[in-house]
């Protein structure tokens, strides 16, 4: 069997290569590489690759430009209807005001025709009224990074004196949703199996936000996350985010948008995931580093150094250039690119393999079953029980 671009065998590798590549739909452009927080469970930087402190700190406007001009190429050749692209870090809003509405300038010119939904992904801390007037005025989407409540967001997210976050982020997501929630795109939530998942979920939902991301914290079978410890089949992380959707799916009225629950739900009843880690659709992100370089999904830090890494760079490469490559092409493969263990899984379709970073190990490369399999595999069947179970009530009562 030939080796994959890691240096490890793996399965299906005739079938990834044959597997037609996939446009890119969604784009991260890391504006700066540097963060005025110090979280400890960042994967950026706390985890396997450190190459970041070789990267400059805010992406030249040669680069950005090129980098418009490379999407905007992608997305004509493959004639997308809409792309997605976020800016992102690091930290993006230590790019300034300046340099941040001249990227978006850039971005629109570069993709135009095609229409670009513009988000931003940041800490909040410097979420003040004048970057919201900017981005009101730019048409540019806020998501924040909140973990919970107070006691529960500054366990991890500090600054680098050592001091909470929670109280600035609160601040910043209530002049949002008072004053512009047009503009909120929604909360992301790294789970901590020490926080209570209830009080996490209501201290969430009170910003009332669209969407809500329940995140599980990165790590491999060479470096497990908290709480996978080996034993027989534990399942702390599903055991948390059961918790949570319980109380999401049996409250009254409409539901806030969980995207975990509603891409399983999804893949359950015959559908398809828009989610990496959920589903075997074909990865369609690529990243560029404020250096331009073009890399694959920038979770894959917490795996190996350079792990991410193609190099290409936008300079001098497409983003088609990027579809040819076998790490890429592995990510777009789906089911083929999944381990004997995941083959033979009965949930295979819903699970996907769960994201590919956490399928690494250091002796097989990624082909493993994910980190959190067991937690899955018991999610995956919760909400499986759940959705038939009142499918059969409202077959029952349309009879």
């Amino acid at each position: 069997m030939p080796e994959s671009d890691d240096g490890h065998r793996t399965a299906g590798d005739s079938a990834v290569r044959r597997a037609p590549p996939v446009a890119f739909r969604q784009f991260v452009l890391k504006l700066h590489s540097r963060c005025d927080l110090a979280c400890d469970h960042c994967y950026v930087y706390t985890m396997a690759d450190q190459r970041w402190r070789d990267l400059p700190r805010i992406m030249s406007p040669r680069v950005l430009d090129a980098t418009a001009r490379r999407i905007g190429e992608h997305a004509r050749a493959h004639r997308l209807d809409t792309v997605s692209v976020i800016l992102h870090g690091g930290e993006p809003l230590l790019a300034g005001p300046a340099r941040i509405e001249s990227a978006v300038s850039a971005i629109r010119q570069g993709v135009a025709p095609v229409p670009t939904r513009l988000t931003v992904q940041t800490n909040g801390i410097r979420l003040d009224e004048a970057y919201l007037r900017l981005f009101d005025r730019l048409d540019v989407r806020i998501s924040l990074s909140l973990d919970g409540d107070r006691a529960a967001h500054d366990r991890h997210r500090r600054g680098p004196d050592g001091r909470g976050s929670h109280d600035r982020v609160d601040a910043a997501i209530r002049r949002l949703t008072t004053g512009y929630p047009h503009l909120f795109n929604g909360l992301l939530c790294t789970v901590d199996l020490r926080n209570d998942p209830v009080t996490t979920y209501r201290s969430l939902l009170a910003h009332r936000p669209p969407t809500m991301d329940f995140l599980l914290p990165h790590g491999t079978w060479s470096t497990p996350p908290p709480g996978r410890v080996p034993k027989p089949r534990p399942t702390p992380y599903a055991d948390w985010l059961i918790t949570v959707f319980e109380q999401w799916y049996h409250a009254a009225g409409p539901p806030v948008r969980i995207r975990l629950f509603d891409e399983i739900i999804q893949v359950l009843l015959g559908g398809h995931s828009r989610l990496a880690g959920v589903g075997t659709s074909p990865a369609a992100v690529a990243v560029v580093q404020t250096d331009g370089a073009i890399e694959m999904d920038d979770t894959l830090a917490a795996a190996h150094s350079g792990a991410a890494r193609t190099g290409l760079h936008v300079l001098r490469d497409r983003f088609d250039d990027a579809l040819d490559l076998p790490a890429v092409r592995a990510q777009q493969a789906g089911s083929a690119s999944l381990c004997a263990t995941c083959q033979a899984c009965d949930r295979r379709r819903v699970c996907g393999g769960g994201l590919r970073t956490h399928r690494w190990r250091a002796d097989t490369g990624f082909d493993n079953p994910s980190v959190y399999c067991p937690d899955l595999y018991a999610l995956i069947g919760h909400i499986g029980r759940t959705i038939r179970r009142d499918l059969a009530v409202l077959s029952g009562a349309a009879r």
